[in-house]
C-alpha cells in the first residue's frame, strides 16, 4: 500500500476519535458523507454548491509565523478537497450547462484548471500546439472541456445581464462582490486574448474520428489512490465515461457557431461559417437525437440562431436550405428585387405570420429609399402599403394614414391592384364570417369615399364584391351613391322580399339583421324579431345599427304624423327624439370632418334646454347630448350666461357643462377668474369621493365600509366618464384632463407627478384627502388620456401625460415611446427644434431615468447634454457602466459636449479599449466642436446631433 493510501486509511480509522482540530474533523466527515452519497445505486445529484465550498477551502491562503500571507499550501488536505470538487463535477457528467448556471466564472475556471492538472495536461504548453489525436482520451477531453467553456463564457459575457436589485448595503458583502467582479473581469480578459487559440483547438477537434472519455468518480479515485495508474487503466480506451465522436462534433459545432455568430456582425465570411456550424449541428441532432447527447443543446436557442442566420433545415436529407420570409425580404432589399417583396407580403396575407411591426419597418425603409431620389420605388411603396392595409383590415386594425395619403388621387391601376390584393388575401371557401364581414365593410367604405363613379363601378362589379355583399347591402350602398349624384346607374340584383326568407333556424342571422335595418313596416319588424329571437337569445337586436339615421328619421316622422292629431305631449316627445337623432346625424357626418352645425340645429338644442312643457320631463340622455353638443361647438357664452338657473340646479349635466364652459372661456385668465375653476374642482372632487359608513358586526366591532360609486356628487363617476367621452373640443378635453391630473397629484403617497397644461389653475390641496377614491382617479386619468389621443393622436401635451403615466407605473420603454412621440409631432420628426415647453428639464430627466433603468447608459450620457445645465455627474456615472444594452460607441457621434468626450477618451484608455478610444478621439477632432468656434456654429453642431440622436431613438422605440 502506498504512503498516501496508508494516510487515507489512518485518517478514516481515526474519524470516531476527537480530532485535534474541529474543522479537520468536519472536513473528513463531509468527505465520508459525500462518498457514501455518491455510491448509492441512484443518488440524487449532490448540490453543485459543494464544489464552491471545497474549492474555497482548498484555496484559502495560509499565514506563517511572521503573520505573512502565503499561497495555499499543496498539502494532503487541499488535494483531497480539490479531488472532492472534481468528484461532484464527475457525478454531474461534466455538464457545462449545469455547472455554468450554478458556478461563477472564477470557481469554474479553478475547477477546470484542476481537471487539466489531474488529467496530466503539460503545464506551460499552449493547447493549440498539442495534437489531440495523440493524447490519452481523458487528457484530450479535458482540453476540449476547458476550451469549450472558454468560448461559451466569451459568448455569454456579450449578452445583456439583468441587474439584480440590491438589498440593504453591507460593506463586507459589497467588498466581496467587487472582488469577485474584478476577478471575473480579469479572467474574461485572458479568455478573450486566448479566444483565437481556443477556436483553433475546437476546429481541430472536428477532425477527430475517435471516441473520447471523461473522468468519472472511479477514475478519479484510481488517480488518487494509485498515481502510477495514470499511465495504465485511466489512459486506456475503456476508462471513464465514453463520449462518441459524433456527440463531440455536435457540441463543438454548436459552440463554434455561437462564437462565429458573435464575430459575424463585422465579418460576413465568419457569419457564413456560423451558418455552416449551426446547420451541421441540426444535422447531427436529427441523425442521433438530442436525447442521446450527454451534453444537451438548447434547441430553442439553436432554432433562434438558425433563423437569425437565415437557415431553415426541413429534413436531414434536404440539401437545399429554404430561407425564411425574413431572410428572403432581407436579400430582396439588398439586391433591389422589390417585386418579390410584394409577392412575399401577398402570400403572407393568407397566413398572417409576419408581425405588423416588421411589415411597417419594411415599408418605412422603402419610403426612405424613395425619398432619397429613387422614383421607381413609388409604385413598390404603394403596393406594399396596399398589402399592409388589407392585412390590417383582416386583423381588425384601423386603416393606416399612409393608405389614405396614397389614395388621395386614386386611379384605375391602383383600384385594380387593390382588388387583386383583396382577392388573393381572402380564401372565400375557408374564410370565417368575421373575416368576410371585415373585407366587405372595407370595400363598402372604399366605395363611399370615392368620387369617381367609374372607379366605384370597378369595385361594385368585381366578383369579390358581389360575393361578399348581400343584395340588400348593395342596394343600400347604391341608394347612398345615388343621393350623391343623380347620374349614377349601377347594376344590382333585385332585393329578396321578407316573405322569401325561410322561417327556419338555418336562416343566416346577418341577412335577417339587414332586413331588420331596412324594414319600416311595424308588422315586418315584429315578424323579423320573432324569427331572430327564435334563433338566438344572446343579442340585443336594437343595437345592430347605430348610424342608420335616414331610416330612423323616417320612422320618427311616421310616428310624429300619427300622434300630432291626438296628443300634443306625445308630439313634443317625438320632436325631442328627432332632435337627438339630428344631433347624432350631424356629429357622425359633417361634424366629424369639422363642419359647424346649421344655426337652426343650435337653436333647437338651446330651445330644448329652455323648454318648459308640463308633464314632459327632460330625458337625461337628450340633455347630456345637448350639453356635449354645445361644448363641442364652443357655445360657451350660451352655457355660461343664458342657460336658465333652475335647469342648472336640477340637471347635473347642465351644471357640469356650465362650469366647464366658464372655466374654458376664462383660460388662461387672471387669478381672479379661477373662481369658476375652483367650483368645477369641488364638483369633480365630490364625484370622486367615497361615502364611508360604519357597521357594527356580530362581535360588537365597528368596521368601515367604503362605497366606490358614491352618491355624494351630482352624478356617478362612471356617468361623468361617459359624458366626457362624448366631448371632442380640444380645450374642453385639456381642461378636464388637467383637473384629473391635478387631483391625481395631490395624494400624499404620490411619487411621480404627472404634468399637464393649465394645471396651475386648480387648487393645490383637498381638506379631506381620505374621502377621495384615488384608485378610481388614477383609472380615470388613464382612460381619459387614452380617449383624448383617439381624438387627436398628435397633441403633444396629451402624449406627455400618457408618457408620465407609464413612467409613474414603471413602464419605462412605453414611457420613452410617448416622450419621443410628443417631441416628434411638434418638430416635424425632429427636423425642427422641440419647443422647450415640451421637452422641459423634468421630461428630459425622466427620459434619462428610463434609459438608465433600461440599462441604456450611453443614451443616458447623451440626454444629460439636453438639460439646461449639463449633468456631468450622471453622465460620467452612466459611462462607467460596462454592461450597457444600447449601441455604446456607435452613439458617440451624437455627443457634442467636449468634456464628456474627453472623459470617454480617458475611460477607454484606462480600460485598455483602444478601438473605442479612437472612436471618441475621432468625435472630439471634428472641427465644428472646436471651442474657438462662434456660438452659433456650436449651437448648430449641437442641434444637428440632437436631431440625429432623437431620430435614432424614435426608430428604436416606435
Amino acid at each position: 500500500m502506498s504512503a498516501e493510501a496508508a494516510d487515507r486509511e489512518a485518517a478514516t480509522s481515526s474519524r470516531p476519535c476527537t480530532p485535534p482540530q474541529t474543522s479537520w474533523f468536519e472536513f473528513l466527515l463531509e468527505e465520508a458523507l459525500l462518498e457514501q452519497h455518491l455510491q448509492k445505486p441512484s443518488p440524487d445529484p449532490p448540490p453543485v454548491q459543494l464544489i464552491v465550498q471545497f474549492l474555497e477551502q482548498a484555496s484559502k491562503p495560509s499565514v506563517n509565523e511572521q503573520n505573512q500571507v502565503q499561497p495555499p499550501p499543496d498539502n494532503k488536505r487541499n488535494r483531497i478537497l480539490k479531488l472532492l470538487a472534481l468528484k461532484v463535477a464527475a457525478h454531474l457528467k461534466w455538464d457545462l450547462d449545469v455547472l455554468e448556471k450554478s458556478l461563477s466564472v472564477p470557481v469554474l475556471n479553478m475547477l477546470l484548471n484542476e481537471l487539466l492538472c489531474i488529467s496530466k495536461v503539460p503545464s506551460g504548453t499552449k493547447h493549440v500546439d498539442v495534437d489531440l489525436a495523440s493524447l490519452p482520451p481523458t487528457t484530450a477531453m479535458a482540453i476540449l472541456l476547458y476550451n469549450r467553456w472558454a468560448i461559451r463564457t466569451i459568448v455569454q459575457s456579450s449578452f445583456p445581464v439583468k441587474q439584480v436589485k440590491p438589498g440593504p448595503p453591507q460593506l463586507n458583502v459589497m467588498n466581496q462582490m467587487q472582488q469577485e467582479k474584478e476577478l471575473t473581469d480579469n479572467i474574461l480578459k485572458v479568455l478573450k486574448e486566448q479566444a483565437a487559440d481556443s477556436i483553433l483547438v475546437l476546429e481541430g477537434a472536428l477532425k477527430l474520428s475517435k471516441d473520447l472519455y471523461v473522468h468519472t468518480i472511479r477514475t478519479l479515485d484510481l488517480l488518487a489512490v494509485e498515481p502510477g495508474m495514470v499511465n495504465g487503466e485511466t489512459e486506456s480506451s475503456t476508462a471513464g465515461l465514453k463520449i462518441s465522436a459524433e456527440e463531440i462534433q455536435c457540441q463543438v459545432c454548436y459552440d463554434l457557431g455561437a462564437i462565429y455568430f458573435q464575430q459575424g456582425s463585422t465579418n460576413a465570411a465568419v457569419h457564413e461559417k456560423a451558418k455552416e456550424m449551426f446547420f451541421k449541428t441540426k444535422e447531427l441532432i436529427a441523425k442521433n437525437g438530442s436525447s442521446s447527447l450527454h451534453f444537451t443543446i438548447d434547441e430553442e436557442r439553436l432554432a433562434g440562431y438558425c433563423q437569425a442566420c437565415g437557415v431553415l433545415t426541413l429534413s436531414s436529407d434536404d440539401t437545399s436550405q429554404q430561407a425564411t420570409p425574413y431572410s428572403q425580404i432581407h436579400r430582396c432589399m439588398k439586391s433591389g428585387n422589390y417585386q418579390d417583396i410584394v409577392n412575399i407580403f401577398l402570400e403572407d396575407n393568407l397566413t398572417l405570420s409576419l408581425p405588423v411591426q416588421f411589415r411597417q419597418s419594411v415599408l418605412r425603409e422603402l419610403f426612405q429609399k424613395s425619398q432619397q431620389g429613387n422614383d421607381a420605388l413609388d409604385e413598390v411603396c404603394f403596393k406594399v402599403c396596399m398589402c399592409n392595409t388589407v392585412c390590417d383590415v383582416l386583423q381588425g386594425r384601423t386603416v393606416d394614414v399612409q393608405f389614405c395619403q396614397l389614395f388621395l388621387k386614386p386611379s384605375k391601376e391602383k383600384i385594380d391592384f387593390l382588388l387583386e390584393v383583396c382577392s388573393k388575401s381572402l380564401n372565400l371557401e375557408n374564410a370565417s364570417e368575421a373575416l368576410k364581414r371585415k373585407m366587405a365593410a372595407f370595400l363598402k367604405n372604399l366605395c363611399l369615399g370615392l368620387e369617381d363613379l367609374q372607379l366605384v363601378f370597378m369595385i361594385s362589379s368585381h366578383e369579390l364584391f358581389m360575393k361578399l355583399l348581400k343584395d340588400d347591402e348593395r342596394k343600400l350602398l347604391i341608394d347612398q351613391m345615388r343621393k350623391r349624384s343623380p347620374r349614377i346607374n349601377l347594376c344590382t340584383k333585385p332585393v329578396a322580399s321578407f316573405y322569401d326568407i325561410p322561417a327556419s333556424a338555418s336562416v343566416n342571422i346577418g341577412q335577417l339583421e339587414h332586413q331588420l335595418i331596412l324594414s319600416v313596416d311595424p308588422w315586418r319588424i315584429r315578424q323579423i324579431l320573432i324569427e331572430l329571437h327564435g334563433m338566438t337569445s344572446e343579442r340585443q337586436f336594437w343595437t345592430i345599427s347605430n348610424k342608420d339615421f335616414v331610416h330612423a328619421k323616417q320612422l320618427f316622422a311616421a310616428c310624429l304624423e300619427l300622434v300630432t292629431e291626438f296628443s300634443p305631449k306625445l308630439r313634443q316627445v317625438m320632436l325631442n327624439e328627432m332632435l337627438l337623432l339630428d344631433i347624432y346625424t350631424h356629429e357622425a357626418g359633417p361634424g366629424a370632418s369639422g363642419e359647424r352645425p346649421p344655426s337652426d340645429l343650435i337653436s333647437r338644442v338651446r330651445g330644448y334646454l329652455e323648454m318648459r312643457v308640463p308633464d314632459i320631463p327632460l330625458r337625461q340622455v337628450i340633455a347630456e347630448e345637448c350639453v356635449a353638443f354645445l361644448l363641442n361647438w364652443c357655445e360657451n357664452e350660451y352655457l355660461t350666461m343664458q342657460v336658465p338657473l333652475p335647469l342648472v340646479q336640477t340637471n347635473p349635466y347642465v351644471k357640469l357643462g356650465q362650469l366647464l364652459a366658464a372655466t374654458c372661456k376664462e383660460l388662461p385668465g387672471p387669478k381672479e377668474s379661477r373662481r369658476t375653476a375652483k367650483d368645477l374642482w369641488e364638483v369633480v372632487v365630490q364625484i370622486c369621493s367615497v361615502s364611508n359608513q360604519h357597521k357594527r358586526g356580530n362581535d360588537g366591532r365597528v368596521s368601515l365600509i367604503k362605497h366606490r360609486e358614491s352618491t355624494l356628487g351630482i352624478m356617478y363617476r362612471s356617468e361623468l366618464l361617459s359624458f366626457i367621452k362624448k366631448l371632442r373640443e380640444p380645450l374642453v378635453l385639456t381642461t378636464i384632463l388637467s383637473l384629473f391630473v391635478k387631483l391625481h397629484n395631490v395624494r400624499e403617497d404620490i411619487v411621480n407627478d404627472i404634468a399637464a397644461e393649465h394645471i396651475s389653475i386648480w387648487p393645490s390641496s383637498i381638506p379631506n384627502l381620505q374621502s377621495v377614491d384615488f384608485e378610481a382617479v388614477a383609472v380615470t386619468v388613464k382612460e381619459l388620456v387614452s380617449y383624448a389621443l383617439t381624438i387627436n393622436a398628435n397633441n403633444h401635451f396629451w402624449l406627455i401625460i400618457q408618457a408620465d403615466i407609464y413612467f409613474a407605473t414603471n413602464q419605462y420603454s412605453a414611457a420613452l415611446h410617448y416622450y419621443l412621440q410628443a417631441g416628434a409631432v411638434c418638430s416635424d420628426f425632429f427636423n425642427k427644434m422641440v419647443p422647450p415647453d415640451v421637452y422641459t428639464d423634468q421630461v428630459i430627466k425622466r427620459m434619462i431615468k428610463c434609459c438608465s433603468l433600461l440599462n441604456c447608459h450611453t443614451q443616458v450620457a447623451i440626454l444629460c447634454q439636453f438639460l439646461r445645465e449639463v449633468d456631468y455627474k450622471t453622465a460620467f456615472k452612466a459611462l462607467q457602466e460596462q454592461n450597457s444594452h444600447d449601441a455604446m460607441d456607435s452613439y458617440y457621434e451624437y455627443i457634442w459636449d467636449v468634456t464628456i468626450l474627453e472623459y470617454l477618451t480617458y475611460l477607454h484608455h484606462k480600460r485598455g479599449e483602444t478601438d473605442k478610444r479612437q472612436i471618441a478621439i475621432k468625435a472630439i477632432g471634428q472641427t465644428e466642436l472646436n471651442a474657438s468656434n462662434p456660438e452659433d456654429v456650436l449651437q448648430l453642431a449641437a442641434q444637428r446631433r440632437k436631431k440625429k440622436f432623437l431620430q435614432a431613438m424614435a426608430k428604436l422605440y416606435f
